[in-house]
């Protein structure tokens, strides 16, 4: 299946507001200098293109596309493309910068950015999406490069989107550059473990969570609130790995077995279904909301931003929350969850596997390399479990959530970063000249 997700869960709240504030925290912990904090809040470049594309029915209809670069100080910026209603300026320059700290936090030699496209790919034939997608990246012309900006799936797109992009863009280099994107088909030099890859790191950040707390996976409850690609791989994987995946949603709604659910039967239903669990009768039906407030040991909110906030957070009874999905919590929501005690395994860390192994991609393309699966799951693994260990001591150094942890995790290693690429800056902290 392709990397779509389910539908927004759509709330007022701003996802770039709620990324400031904690960058904000994160920031006074390392007691950045001013300079160093402006220049690591701010956006490299902002893109907004008008694309004017023919429909299958002979009209015309103007598309709105966004490309953020928000940082390219540890190496080429790197962020997904998403196709949503919901798409908008805002979102992508949040989603950016997310990925920035998201890439320093698992030690990746990228920058963060992120794109999108206000549409419903839904509602849209393969031939509209082909030349919506090829003329996004004909606006994105000298935008986009392997040694640049770096493109890759996101909700609403896949391996087919991530096709005709490369092709697209490798048409006005004349000679392929398989490089420029990543979550491509395995035969265009796509990675194998992609398309897990995320779920993947959302499994292996649950088990060293639960671990760490010393909860036995084998008799975890875990309830996932979104069953896209990413929320249905964490719940097989887990459920090989023993724990009791109690309930699942999507946009349908919710669905609940105390006993558990049979995750690939779900799985299945839904790929013959439409891509939907509407009518899933092997679960009792409830509400997403109803979802969030199960006593269970694991919360996996793997659907879109603002799924927990300061209306909701107090029905949750989860000893652990595991971000499957990007800024699933509002950050009114933070300061709630810490006073219930309960343990968040933050976005930036959870979701990672996706962009360790687009990593894994752009190295095996810039090699002429094929990496084995095995290989792949054992590197992304690692990375992972590092990482998180990594994250877990900075939080016990500081005191603080694993959250804000992770947080001045990136927040350093981008700083720290910039001051030596910087050398006068550097020198001139040290009372040197340059």
């Amino acid at each position: 299946m392709s990397y779509k997700e389910p539908a927004p869960i759509l709330h007022d709240k701003d996802p770039l507001e709620s990324m400031m504030k904690r960058f904000h925290v994160a920031a006074e912990y390392l007691e950045l200098d001013e300079e160093v904090y402006n220049v690591l809040k701010s956006s490299v470049k902002k893109i907004i293109v008008s694309l004017p594309i023919s429909m299958d029915d002979g009209t015309i209809k103007v598309f709105e596309g966004y490309r953020v670069i928000h940082s390219n100080i540890l190496g080429p910026s790197k962020g997904g493309l998403r196709y949503d209603l919901s798409v908008d300026l805002n979102e992508v320059t949040a989603l950016a910068a997310w990925m920035t700290w998201k890439c320093a936090v698992v030690d990746i030699p990228y920058g963060g950015a992120k794109g999108g496209i206000c549409c419903d790919p839904k509602s849209m034939s393969l031939s509209e999406l082909e030349r919506l997608t090829r003329a996004y990246t004909q606006s994105m012309h000298d935008i986009f490069g392997p040694d640049k900006d770096i493109p890759a799936p996101d909700v609403g797109t896949g391996p087919e989107q991530m096709a005709w992009l490369m092709d697209e863009y490798s048409r006005s280099r004349g000679v392929t550059v398989n490089a420029v994107v990543t979550g491509k088909p395995i035969i265009l030099g796509g990675s194998a473990g992609r398309i897990e890859a995320t779920g993947r790191g959302v499994m292996v950040s649950t088990l060293s969570a639960l671990t760490k707390n010393k909860i036995n996976p084998f008799n975890a409850k875990v309830a996932i609130q979104g069953f896209g690609n990413v929320g249905s791989w964490a719940a097989l994987l887990l459920k090989e790995r023993g724990c009791h995946i109690v309930a699942i949603s999507d946009i349908s709604g919710g669905y609940y077995d105390e006993k558990g659910i049979d995750v690939g039967k779900a799985i299945q239903y839904r790929n013959e279904n439409k891509g939907s669990l509407e009518g899933f009768k092997d679960a009792t039906k409830i509400s997403n909301e109803e979802l969030l407030g199960l006593n269970v040991d694991v919360l996996i909110p793997a659907a879109l931003e603002n799924a927990i906030t300061e209306q909701n957070v107090n029905s949750i009874k989860a000893k652990l929350i595991v971000e499957g999905a990007n800024g699933p919590t509002s950050h009114e929501a933070d300061s709630i969850i810490e006073e219930k005690g309960i343990i968040a395994v933050p976005d930036i860390l959870a979701n990672a596997g996706g962009v360790i192994v687009s990593y894994f991609e752009w190295v095996q393309n810039r090699l002429g390399f094929k990496w084995t699966k095995n290989r792949v799951y054992r590197r992304s693994d690692s990375i992972i479990k590092q990482s998180f260990n990594n994250v877990f001591s900075i939080s016990k150094k500081y005191k603080v959530s694993l959250r804000t942890a992770a947080y001045i995790a990136a927040i350093d290693k981008v700083s720290r970063t910039y001051k030596y690429r910087d050398g006068s800056f550097t020198f001139q902290k040290n009372g040197q000249n340059s």
